[in-house]
């Protein structure tokens, strides 16, 4: 007689997680299926092409002309038994591909200094976007290390975010980009007459340190005034700051009242 778990564990492994109390099988009860050799499976038949990857006679290391389609832009995990093609498919394919294929994109140039990259044995592949590969591996941690430094994956981060990110101010959310000084100027003059404003050039930001040399230098270029961790000082006082103490220090380049013939002045001080 069969007990309970043998009964469960002779149901196609799909039903078995459907039928569990657990979020993926919440979220395979709610997907479209339909059964293919006795088994249900995933139907996404119904996708757009450029809403799927189409594999079709994939044939690396060893998967046997193996055909396989799944959705693009959602989280898709290979499974299956030690040797049965799990890294075949998602590297030596996959991945394989998606890299030759953007590097095919580059200018010859560019591709020089990157190799020649082989096709992998696949007979099509659609809907493949360029690829990142995270390999897996135990790494030594501190106490500092985060997802994105032990993945590696930290520094392609911040080159996205250097070279498309749009940077904007935490403190009002205004979008930050860059102005020539001229623009800075006009920005500046189109305030209402009579206001008053200072340029500052910040020298010191976040440093630990007494800087007493830094302050001996700014008094000897002829500067009279600095605001030091948020407090307008007169570089002529004694002015002695703590050494395990991270410090803020900005120099006042000019002091200024918008009115006619400044211009030149304010020009002069950006």
């Amino acid at each position: 007689m069969a007990t309970a778990f043998e009964a469960r564990a002779s149901e196609p492994i799909i039903e078995r997680v459907m039928s569990s109390d657990s979020f993926l099988g919440a979220e395979l009860a709610k997907a479209p299926l339909r059964e293919q050799h006795g088994s249900l499976i995933a139907d996404i038949s119904h996708l757009p092409s450029d809403l799927k990857i189409v594999i079709q006679g994939a044939r690396e290391h060893n998967l046997k002309n193996a055909d396989l389609e799944f959705p693009r832009n959602r989280m898709v995990v290979f499974t299956g038994l030690s040797g049965s093609g799990k890294s075949s498919m998602a590297f030596d394919t996959l991945f394989a591909e998606g890299q030759r294929r953007y590097v095919e994109s580059l200018s010859a140039y560019a591709r020089q200094f990157l190799g020649q990259m082989d096709k992998p044995d696949v007979d099509f592949i659609e809907g493949l976007s360029p690829a990142v590969s995270i390999d897996q591996k135990t790494t030594n941690r501190n106490p500092r290390s985060t997802v994105g430094t032990i993945t590696e994956i930290y520094d392609y981060l911040r080159l996205l975010f250097a070279r498309t990110g749009v940077p904007h101010c935490p403190v009002c959310g205004a979008e930050v980009s860059a102005q020539t000084p001229q623009q800075m100027v006009d920005r500046l003059l189109a305030n209402p007459e009579r206001t008053r404003f200072q340029i500052l050039a910040p020298v010191v930001r976040g440093r630990k340190g007494e800087f007493e040399d830094l302050l001996e230098l700014l008094r000897g270029d002829g500067y009279a005034r600095a605001l030091i961790d948020g407090q307008m000082r007169q570089l002529s006082d004694d002015i002695t700051l703590t050494k395990q103490k991270k410090h803020t220090i900005e120099v006042v380049i000019d002091r200024l009242v918008i009115k006619d013939g400044i211009r030149q002045r304010l020009t002069d001080s950006v």
